[in-house]
């Protein structure tokens, strides 16, 4: 297993969910007054990242 590249891949999922949190954060503000279609995107690119992820932890080293 790539250890480096499976700590990049954790470090870009965590990057994807700071910035949705960030986006619920403004919408639960008001800040962004409509779900552009934004949340939906960052869900979907985590759970790829996450099946990247459990794919290559199960992968043999």
């Amino acid at each position: 297993m790539n250890y480096a590249y499976l700590r990049r891949v954790y470090a870009r999922r965590a990057e994807l969910e700071a910035k949705l949190e960030l986006h619920d954060a403004r919408y639960c503000f008001g800040e962004e007054e409509v779900d552009d279609g934004t949340k939906t995107d960052l869900n979907q690119r985590i759970e790829e990242i996450s099946k990247e992820i459990a794919a290559l932890e199960r992968s043999p080293g």
